[in-house]
This record gives C-alpha cells, structure tokens and sequence, in this order.
C-alpha cells in the first residue's frame, strides 16, 4: 500500500523570517565600526567638566513676622530666591545660590550632567550592540578541557 508523501510535508509549517525592511539600505555596523564609536564616547567622557545633578528652582516665601509686608494677602512674598536643589541618599538637598555667578555656574554643572547621562546611555547602546556581534569564543574553551561539571546525584548525608 503506497502513502502519499504530501499531507506530511503539508501539515509541516516552514517559517522563513525577513529582517529586510523598506526603506532601510544601509547595513548594519560591523564590530570594528561600533569599537571606534564606543572609543568615540569614552573620549567624550574624558572631556566633561565638573558636573552635578539638581536643578535650579526660585522659591518664594513668607518670613512669618506680623508687621512685614510679606504679611499682607495681595503681597506675593518674598523672592524668588534661586536655590539648587538635588537629592542625596534619598533625602533633598537645597543649597541658597546667592549671586548669578553661582547660578550660572550651577546650570553649567547641571547640563555637563545631562551630557553624562546621555553619554553614558549611549555607551551602554553600543556595547549592547558589540556583545551581540562579538563572536563565541567555543574553541578555546574546548582545548582548554573546560566542560560543564557534571550534576552530582546521590543520597543526602542528612538523616
């Protein structure tokens, strides 16, 4: 009795899987390309000045005295007073910025930050990217004789 070959194969599902994508004719960039944009960014980092996180924010208050004009309900109070404020060990931090000097010196800091954070995303993007290209290194594992260690099987020596 003679079987057909076909319902086999037909019940058989062949999926193929394109990353070719309209639009895109550029490849993709080669090990040694994403090494010199990763050397690119640690040389970026070298180069930031002194840095800090926080934000510059005006406050505005009531010193509380009955008789000072901050007393009156129209008065808007006094300020604003430009502070920085940041968080240390999850506790915030505000510290007075007295003169525009310290307050441009404070938003230079706070942006060379911004910088750094951006930087280090992108460092971390690339290398993400190199340790997915970067190729299993199997046959110097194996001329070493490093195997798997076996699962040791046997009775508990408790009792």
């Amino acid at each position: 009795m003679k079987t057909a070959w076909w319902p086999f194969f037909c019940g058989a599902s062949l999926n193929v899987y394109s990353t070719y994508r309209e639009g895109n004719t550029h490849l993709p960039p080669s090990l040694v390309d994403l090494e010199r944009q990763r050397s690119a960014l640690v040389t970026e980092f070298a180069q930031l000045s002194d840095l800090r996180p926080g934000s510059v924010t005006g406050i505005v208050r009531r010193c509380g005295k009955p008789t000072c004009h901050c007393a009156q309900p129209d008065d808007p109070g006094h300020g604003p007073t430009l502070r920085l404020t940041y968080k240390v060990r999850g506790k915030t931090v505000s510290e007075a910025l007295p003169t525009s000097a310290a307050v441009r010196k404070a938003e230079h800091e706070i942006a060379e930050f911004r910088k750094y954070r951006e930087l280090g995303r992108a460092f971390v993007e690339i290398n993400e990217k190199i340790c997915r290209l970067r190729p299993v290194e199997q046959a110097a594992d194996n001329a070493q004789g490093k195997n798997r260690p076996e699962r040791f099987i046997g009775k508990s020596r408790a009792r």
